[in-house]
Formats: structure tokens, C-alpha cells, sequence
């Protein structure tokens, strides 16, 4: 995100203190985010979102004086825009669904890392970047595709969805490239694992590679994230 671009202004809703104060801090630890306030009841996200501009909440689904989807159905009916990333413990595919007509973007399931949220966030400055009209369902395909993490039922034996959120978030903050070494040392795993990762978003087409000269021996292959937006 460049220094043009305006932050993406976020409200953090959560009923525990603790877990409100991990959220603000974790959102703000993402480039091109800042958390302009945290709520810990719908009553209070109210009167905060009547007296400040917000682009997205950061929604606990379980309030204690309403339901977070309740709450966002509310907000749309009073002409409130921001999109929403719910937070909730629940799997109840029903609640996904009808999140999906009330601006819920994104679902994260707790407990949660902060490399966890951090590729959400990512993901949504990606799409709510996306601005100017389609050349075509291709366009349109990818942008939505944007939010969607990789499907770990789509992985290669021995690789996992978890560490592969992770690896991808590292990549993604290297904004020059980064070597399978400095993904090892950022992710807490080997080097050779951090390679096969990273050759496997190369497969995918959401990474590039080149070979770094310049050192003695073998050149080094730098790995690089190909953005959503035509690979920019």
C-alpha cells in the first residue's frame, strides 16, 4: 500500500477485554491498517460508528446484549457500510450463509493467530483495492477469489493448511522477495520446508521465483507474491 493510499479505518467488536486488546494490536501490526477504536457490546459499536468513519469491523458474533449478525442486519438497515470480518467460535454453516447477505466478508474461527488475521486483512486491502470496471468474468473471478484462502484439501501430501496460511503471510509482507531462508527463519520451519511451500504457490500462480547472483556458489531464488490484481 502506498503512502497515497488511505488506511483502512478499522472497529474492533469484542465482549473480552483481553482478546479486544490482542485484536486492536494485531490490526495494527498490518501495513495499511489502523484500528480506530474497539467496542466490547453493539450498544458501544453504535455510538462509535455514529461519530467515526470505519471501512471494516472486526466482529465478535457472540455480544452480549445482541448477536453479531443481528447487530451487522441492524447496521445495514441504518445505512451503515463497512464491511465485516466476523469472529466467532461457532461452524454453523447456516450462520456463514446468512453473513454473507449482511457484508460478512471474511469468517475467522477462534482461537486465532496473528498470521491467521493478518492474511484476512491482507486478502481484504486486495479486494477492497480493487476499484474501475471488469474486462471480464475473468476479472471479476479473481477479484472475489482474493478472499478466499487456499483450499488444504487441495495440498500436496506433507504440506498443511496452517503453515501454509503462515508462509504465505511472510511472503506476501516481502514486498522486494524473500529467500526460502528468510521464510524458514520468519515461520519457525526448515529452509527445505519453507522451499517446498513456496515451490508450491509458485504451481498455484501466486508466487513468481527468480535466482539471486552475486554469492559464491549456487545462486539463491528469491520468491516474490504475484498480486490478485493482473499479477502487479
Amino acid at each position: 500500500m502506498t503512502g497515497e493510499q488511505r488506511a483502512i479505518r478499522v472497529l474492533v467488536v469484542e465482549d473480552d477485554p483481553v482478546a479486544a486488546d490482542a485484536h486492536v494490536m494485531y490490526v495494527g501490526r498490518v501495513p495499511g491498517f489502523v484500528a480506530v477504536g474497539k467496542a466490547h457490546t453493539g450498544a458501544e459499536a453504535r455510538r462509535i460508528l455514529d461519530r467515526t468513519p470505519v471501512d471494516l469491523l472486526l466482529l465478535d458474533l457472540h455480544l452480549p446484549d445482541v448477536h453479531g449478525l443481528q447487530f451487522a442486519r441492524s447496521l445495514r438497515a441504518a445505512g451503515h457500510h463497512a464491511d465485516v470480518i466476523a469472529v466467532t467460535s461457532a461452524r454453523d454453516l447456516a450462520v456463514v450463509r446468512e453473513g454473507v447477505s449482511l457484508g460478512v466478508v471474511q469468517y475467522v474461527l477462534k482461537p486465532f493467530t496473528f498470521a491467521t488475521l493478518r492474511d484476512r486483512l491482507v486478502r481484504y486491502a486486495e479486494f477492497h483495492a480493487a476499484v474501475g470496471e471488469a474486462s471480464g468474468q475473468d476479472e471479476v473471478d479473481r477479484a472475489l477469489a482474493v478472499l478466499r484462502a487456499p483450499s488444504p484439501a487441495a495440498l500436496p501430501k506433507g504440506l498443511s493448511g496452517p503453515t501454509l496460511e503462515r508462509v504465505t503471510g511472510a511472503l506476501r509482507e516481502a514486498s522486494e522477495g524473500v529467500t526460502a531462508t528468510g521464510v524458514a527463519e520468519s515461520v519457525g520451519i526448515s529452509r527445505i520446508t519453507a522451499r517446498r511451500y513456496l515451490e508450491h504457490l509458485v504451481d498455484a500462480g501466486r508466487a513468481a521465483r527468480k535466482p539471486l547472483y552475486g554469492q559464491v556458489g549456487r545462486p539463491e531464488l528469491v520468491y516474490r507474491w504475484v498480486r490478485g490484481d493482473a499479477g502487479r
